[in-house]
């Protein structure tokens, strides 16, 4: 019987490859790639010569099928994605999932981690934390999930498109507007950038400036002294009698708009 090995690349400097994922990639019978185009330009940097497949969403469920019969009959197969760990919000759960219920080893090979990189270097608390894939496409979803990350008791990583990053941050200000954020962009690349600060503080930066690039969006878990605060000042405010307004201030600004109208 074969083996599934699940190789993680490259997030965006190819000196993140291991040595180990680089061993796997050469001995190989051949090479499950999200993007044969993506992956082939990775191969050829270290002059790997291995059959590449293509393996994505729209044919995961007929490749599965024949990659179980190719790791039944002793073949050695390297999952990739695009960059960072096949399964993580890219192709491959469905293949590694039905390895393990078939019985057929499955070797993770451990690399560089979109998901690490941007917690790490956002600043905010790191453990636990929550990852979320990629925030929510339709409005409601998204501001739903917003409105959820500062409330719970760690950080929040999620990935977004820097095409939807706008639209994210200006619900980002409506849902969240008190929380601390941070958008970790062009990760381990030249133009790597941690850009943190409040929903509007980002909203007026990257509306100058147009987001490029993979990113992940952080959120902070709100200060749970400051939120009950806030909560008791709230509390106080709705509890409180209403003003009394009495006849002589009514006269008085009746006065002052004739005044101004003169």
């Amino acid at each position: 019987m074969g083996k599934l090995y699940v190789v993680a690349t490259p997030i965006g400097n190819l000196e993140d490859i291991t040595l180990r994922a680089l061993r796997i990639l050469k001995e190989a019978d051949l090479i499950a790639a999200e993007d044969t185009r993506h992956s082939g330009l990775l191969l050829q940097h270290f002059e790997i010569r291995k059959p590449l497949v293509s393996y994505h969403q729209f044919n995961e469920a007929k490749r599965t099928s024949e990659f179980l019969e190719d790791l039944k009959g002793g073949k050695q197969i390297a999952l990739v994605s695009d960059a960072g760990m096949p399964g993580v919000s890219d192709p491959g759960e469905r293949l590694i999932r039905a390895c393990v219920a078939e019985g057929i080893p499955v070797e993770v090979v451990p690399g560089p981690s979109a998901v690490l990189q941007a917690l790490v270097g956002a600043g905010f608390p790191m453990t636990p934390f929550h990852f979320g894939g990629f925030l929510p496409v339709k409005g409601v979803a998204r501001r739903r999930e917003l409105a959820a990350a500062p409330a719970r008791d760690c950080t929040s990583v999620y990935f977004e498109s820097p095409h939807r990053l706008v639209r994210t941050l200006e619900d980002a200000v409506i849902e969240i507007p008190g929380a601390t954020c941070c958008v970790a962009r062009e990760l381990t690349k030249k133009f790597e950038e941690f850009k943190r600060g409040s929903p509007a503080e980002l909203l007026a930066y990257y509306r100058e400036e147009k987001p490029r690039g993979e990113i992940c969006f952080v959120v902070a878990s709100r200060d749970k002294k400051a939120a009950k605060q806030a909560a008791k000042a709230a509390r106080e405010a709705a509890q409180s009698p209403e003003p009394v307004v009495s006849p002589d201030d009514v006269d008085e600004d009746e006065d002052d708009a004739d005044d101004s109208r003169s």
